[in-house]
């Protein structure tokens, strides 16, 4: 089956694929001059090594890559290229030459940085990426700069600051009788817990982010640094990993059970009139809960609360009020002056979501917390204001902030906070990736919050607010960039498999509401007149929105995958009968045996298409 690239992505731009590079049982795929998903024996060890250079804002360069080499051999290969990052005034370069050796049991990333005339950064150098699934958890031991080895373990729950510092070398089980050490030379290294952002990896990286940043690079003077992966494997078998057999993907029935979550969407006041024009379809889609954004810092008044109560009486769900508080003076007021614009507008949700503007902002590790009124006396202001109506709070940002300023829960009614999938990459690998971080995420916010109502989103593969810098970057070309603000997958079937991923892995956390787009706009189901989609300018992310919300209160019962990296699934249950909900979640036709489910058709394969869905009714 052949399906058009723009129908998959969204754009016609493709990925450029990997190169396999293999020596003896190790093996890694080159993209981009950087290393992704090394295995040995078949087994994933890290899911990447990488040369990186971060801008002021924290946006990662593209390198021009030239002059580059490959060889291989049976037992051996070797890759070397020069890269160029052209800085923002365009005089005003990073040249890096690189060199990579594998062999049958270690692998050496080397690299050499010069900047002719000075470049300022915030990060130049290796990033390494452990995965999670399997290793979360799990014995490490790590060697400090000072020489001194402890034994611990890769955190469990998130952490939300760095769980090792000063880092040589860190070495884990890859399986049994088999371990990596990896280690850094050249500079100082740290591991951040990425699960707090949604990506699927610890990541050690290097320059810790207690020194100031962005800094310069001195001009002509060489940065050398070093990354290499030693195996030790006492072993005599070959051992194949499940869901590498090239078969079919199995699905069999789980003992998890619970209540589909109700489905949001969010509107804001610029797409207020786009919403309210396309109110047949918000009709169609019946969510249970419309989510409007309110930012007085933004210019929100009472013409927008207008839209926000007319909206309300087209659609037969709740309505909730997010406030981003600008706490530029005292919260009582503010609050009281929102109540009084909400009463002149005649609008009155069910609930508010309120949070601080400025907590919209990550505070990293050695940053100064910026001013802000305590949150009690937020939510105190807000009980105040809006007498009879449920108080959410939490964060309008993502877990990290959550995790890393964790508010008092003992007045809100229920916490939220969003997730973004292209915080720190943005290619499709890795974005899908990120739904492996969901259910360490749901899970933590349980340890913090026990079962406190607990709501999720707007989560979209678009990035609506950088909390990590001054702004979300522009994508006018619809190219797959971290950060961005518009993202060509929205359009494609790429988002609408994400979206039912991402619904399925949070299944087990009791979600009040989970919120994973808005009606229209760059994060929206529907597209805008400039933009080619399917039929009647839906994305087809409409597709699974309409799905869940027409699930909400339905029983779920978990199915367990063979490949969960590759097919997720479950089964529903309402008045209609039970249906078993199965999702592609790669870009290539997989084949699933889902007959253990008891299909109508048990004993057929199912054949899925790329990112495609299927609901199958069940035998009775």
């Amino acid at each position: 089956m052949t399906i058009d690239a723009f129908q998959l992505y969204g754009t016609r731009l493709v990925e450029t694929p990997p190169v396999r590079l293999r020596a003896g049982k190790l093996d890694a795929d080159l993209i981009n001059g950087n290393l992704r998903t090394i295995r040995y024996d078949g087994t994933e060890v890290l899911r990447a090594i990488s040369y990186l250079v971060r801008d002021r804002d924290w946006g990662t360069y593209s390198p021009e890559i030239a002059d580059l080499k490959i060889e291989q051999g049976d037992d051996r290969f070797e890759v070397a290229y020069r890269a160029c990052c052209v800085g923002p005034d365009d005089d005003t370069k990073l040249i890096v030459d690189v060199r990579i050796t594998g062999s049958a049991d270690r692998l050496d990333f080397e690299a050499e940085a010069i900047a002719p005339t000075g470049f300022e950064t915030n990060r130049c150098g290796f990033c390494v990426l452990h995965p999670i699934v399997g290793v979360a958890g799990s014995p490490a031991t790590v060697e400090h700069v000072d020489g001194q080895i402890v034994a611990t373990r890769f955190p469990d729950v998130i952490e939300p600051w760095q769980p090792f510092k000063n880092m040589r070398a860190i070495i884990h089980a890859v399986m049994p009788d088999v371990q990596a050490e990896c280690r850094m030379e050249g500079d100082t290294f740290e591991m951040e817990d990425q699960r707090n952002w949604s990506d699927a990896s610890y990541k050690t990286y290097v320059r810790p982010l207690a020194l100031p940043w962005p800094y310069e690079i001195p001009a002509n003077r060489p940065v050398r640094q070093k990354t290499s992966l030693v195996i030790r494997d006492i072993s005599s078998s070959t051992r194949h990993p499940p869901g590498m057999s090239g078969g079919a993907i199995k699905l069999e029935l789980g003992a998890r059970t619970g209540i589909m979550p109700d489905i949001g969407v969010i509107i804001t006041p610029e797409e207020a009139d786009a919403t309210l024009s396309a109110k047949s379809v918000l009709t169609e889609i019946a969510p249970q809960e419309l989510l409007f954004h309110f930012d007085p810092g933004a210019g929100h008044g009472v013409e927008a609360l207008r839209r926000f109560a007319a909206i309300a009486t087209v659609d037969r769900g709740r309505s909730t009020l997010e406030i981003a508080l600008p706490c530029k003076s005292v919260p009582a007021s503010e609050a009281a002056e929102i109540a009084r614009q909400m009463q002149l507008a005649e609008f009155r949700p069910d609930a508010i979501m309120i949070s601080p503007s400025v907590d919209r902002q990550s505070t990293p590790p050695g940053s100064k917390w910026p001013e802000c009124p305590p949150l009690d006396e937020v939510y105190t202001a807000a009980r105040a204001a809006f007498p009879g109506i449920r108080i959410g709070g939490g964060m309008l940002s993502y877990f990290t902030e959550l995790n890393r300023k964790r508010v008092p829960d003992g007045q809100l009614d229920f916490v939220s906070h969003c997730t973004n999938p292209i915080v720190h990459a943005a290619d499709d690998l890795s974005v899908m990736q990120t739904l492996e971080a969901l259910p360490f995420i749901t899970r933590s916010v349980r340890a913090i919050y026990g079962d406190k109502p607990y709501r999720i989103g707007p989560s979209t593969i678009p990035m609506r607010q950088n909390p990590y810098g001054s702004r979300t970057m522009d994508n006018p070309v619809g190219a797959r960039i971290p950060m961005a603000n518009r993202d060509p997958r929205h359009n494609g079937r790429f988002a609408e498999a994400f979206a039912l991923g991402y619904a399925i892995r949070v299944l087990d956390a009791g979600l009040e509401c989970l919120t994973l787009s808005a009606l229209s706009g760059p994060f929206g189901l529907i597209a805008g007149p400039a933009e080619p989609t399917e039929q009647g300018g839906r994305r087809p992310l409409f597709n699974t929105v309409r799905t869940l919300s027409r699930l909400a209160g339905a029983s779920w019962q978990e199915c367990v995958s063979s490949s969960p990296s590759e097919v997720l699934s479950f089964i529903a249950r309402d008045a209609a009968g039970a249906r078993l909900h199965v999702v592609n979640l790669t870009g290539e036709e997989r084949k699933v045996d889902c007959g253990a489910c008891r299909p109508a058709d048990a004993g057929k394969e199912l054949l899925l298409a790329p990112f495609a869905t299927a609901a199958l009714p069940l035998a009775d």
